[in-house]
């Protein structure tokens, strides 16, 4: 007999109304839920396994699973993501199905074909859900989907998101963010909740939790978006404890990467860090 994992004595935070009630998604009325993985050189591991583990584990009450699954890259060609892995897109640009659900993983930007933020534009015109895990976000925003919108991204990401697209309102300590067929996940496992919560679009609340259950993922963070609360709060960078005004992160005042602005010498946790702040200078120092 099976069991689902009982959120319901958590007393931290109400869970939100069941999506299918709120915020429903209708399955196609032919054909199975085909989900796209967006896939380049950097891509993150945890960003694309999460949600393809939920999508992969859902199975309705006949048993059936309606996700058709598929990565998709500029090319077919070998493709080394985070940690040394490589994978084999199934598909590239051109011959990729047309997705109902396209699911975009952190990656580094500057390795992403142009090709892919055209795509994205154009499958995005007719997906029920563009959701970004992460810094995936980056990827959204760049393709100019996230104009106008609310958006989230990884706790370390929230300055930078706010600095380099300043159209983009940025959400901080949020598990994900729905702002009409976008949807933004927060950091790494926030995309597993962000998953259930389309799952729950789709089919309630109740083929969410089975699908948490065969998973044995006891994360609630799907019924509880603020559950991310404790990143809410800017981080303060003091002389004792600077931070990189980028990342965000604690750094080390003997670092070799540090730069003079307003009289002030800001620490940066890397190179990247440093450059993002040397072309927008003023917007890191005023982001929240």
């Amino acid at each position: 007999m099976s069991t689902t994992f009982d959120d319901s004595d958590r007393t931290d935070e109400q869970p939100v109304p069941d999506g299918r009630l709120t915020a429903p998604l209708d399955p196609p009325a032919t054909g199975d839920i085909t989900v796209a993985f967006l896939i380049a050189p950097g891509t993150e591991l945890v960003d694309l396994a999460g949600p393809w583990g939920v999508f992969e584990y859902v199975h309705l009450a006949d048993g059936r699973n309606p996700f058709t699954l598929y990565t998709v890259a500029a090319t077919t060609g070998p493709v080394r993501i985070s940690g040394g892995m490589v994978l084999v897109p199934g598909h590239d640009l051109d011959s990729a199905p047309p997705p109902d659900v396209v699911v975009v993983p952190a990656t580094d930007n500057e390795n992403l074909a142009p090709e892919a933020l055209e795509w994205l534009r154009r499958v995005h015109q007719d997906t029920a859900v563009t959701m970004s895990v992460c810094n995936g976000s980056f990827v959204l925003a760049q393709a100019g989907l996230l104009d106008g919108r609310t958006a989230t991204a990884h706790h370390g990401g929230y300055a930078a998101l706010r600095a380099t697209f300043p159209d983009v309102t940025v959400v901080r300590g949020r598990r994900y963010v729905e702002d009409g067929r976008i949807a933004t996940a927060g950091g790494l496992t926030s995309g597993i909740d962000l998953a259930l919560r389309v799952v729950e679009r789709y089919f309630g609340r109740d083929v969410a939790r089975q699908t948490a259950t065969e998973l044995e993922y006891q994360g609630t963070g799907w019924t509880r978006p603020s559950s991310n609360s404790q990143f809410a709060t800017r981080p303060v960078s003091s002389p004792g404890r600077p931070l990189c005004p980028v990342c965000e992160m604690p750094v080390s005042p003997d670092t070799s990467f540090a730069a003079e602005y307003d009289g002030v010498t800001r620490y940066f946790c890397g190179s990247w860090c440093e450059r993002q702040f040397a072309g927008a200078p003023d917007r890191f120092v005023g982001a929240g």
